[in-house]
């Protein structure tokens, strides 16, 4: 399933927090990759990932959590 990152709303983004996320439930990333894409969200600009299909409910509660706002493309 691909997610589309549109913004984190949290008044305090925790960087490290985002970046462990997105590293934890996204296929083929790694750190260095999870850390930039981190970086381009907070920036206020949108990132797409491809997370596996029955992992679905809690990659979406996670990124809830964070106040990560998302869209499901597919």
């Amino acid at each position: 399933m691909k997610l589309n990152l549109l913004s984190c709303d949290a008044q305090r983004p925790d960087r490290r927090a985002i970046a462990n996320c997105i590293l934890e439930i996204s296929l083929n990333m790694n750190e260095s990759l999870s850390n930039e894409l981190t970086d381009i969200l907070l920036e206020g600009d949108l990132v797409d990932i491809e997370v596996e299909d029955k992992d679905t409910g809690s990659v979406l509660r996670a990124l809830r959590k964070l106040s990560i706002d998302y869209e499901i493309v597919e």
